[in-house]
């Protein structure tokens, strides 16, 4: 076990558009977690998502935007250069390798997303190469499912200083001091309205969506 070893997250979505309650919720968990860095990954085809409206390239050049000079953040690529759906184990075992044995890998997602996880590809995978820290979401209370209860098993733990006692193999429920409930679909709603986003969105992203005509036609599929 090495102290020194480094600590290092992994947040996908489809960032259609990335906004303030993704990249808040971000910088949370980075300090929450005592993240080296976070890896946020734009998913191009998202297997339990509908289709994007928006391209993964241009998804890609928005999220970079948001992030802009925020440290600890780095928009990823990776994704988007492998053919097929973008499984998370995938993602996961390239980041071990190019971290090492000993890294801290934690992969961050909603509670939404969490309550579906018996459904992902190779699901019991993911905990031989990372930690699993799930996001508390505003107006989401539910019990888990009985196959969600048996695949973590008695993985939980509530601090993160236990979670990085080891490599991997751990869950964590992350509640944000912020929680901002800001939903992507609501602002693909109101630019398809031409309705103001402003405050919803980080100001490069909002003049950027503006500029390329993003988002003109309202299409509801989800976060």
């Amino acid at each position: 076990m090495s102290s020194n070893a480094p600590r290092i997250g992994m947040l996908g979505g489809t960032f259609d558009p990335i906004h303030h309650g993704h990249l808040r919720s971000a910088v949370e968990a980075r300090e929450t977690l005592g993240l080296d860095r976070l890896h946020m990954i734009p998913a191009p085809k998202p297997p339990l998502r509908g289709e994007p409206q928006v391209s993964a390239e241009q998804r890609l050049a928005l999220l970079k935007l948001g992030i802009a000079d925020t440290p600890g953040l780095h928009a990823d690529d990776r994704e988007l250069r492998r053919a097929g759906p973008s499984y998370s184990i995938d993602t996961l075992i390239e980041l071990r390798e190019e971290y090492g044995q000993q890294a801290r890998l934690v992969m961050i997602i909603g509670f939404d997303a969490f309550l579906r996880l018996p459904q992902w590809h190779r699901a019991q995978e993911l905990f031989a190469h990372a930690h699993l820290a799930v996001m508390a979401r505003p107006g989401y209370a539910t019990p888990w499912p009985d196959e969600l209860t048996e695949l973590v098993g008695a993985r939980e733990v509530e601090q993160a200083d236990s979670l990085m006692h080891r490599p991997s193999g751990g869950v964590m429920m992350l509640t944000l001091p912020s929680q901002m409930a800001i939903s992507a679909t609501y602002i693909r709603q109101r630019l398809g309205e031409g309705k103001s986003t402003r405050y919803l969105l980080p100001k490069a992203v909002e003049e950027a969506i503006r500029a390329e005509g993003f988002y003109r036609h309202f299409a509801s599929r989800g976060e």
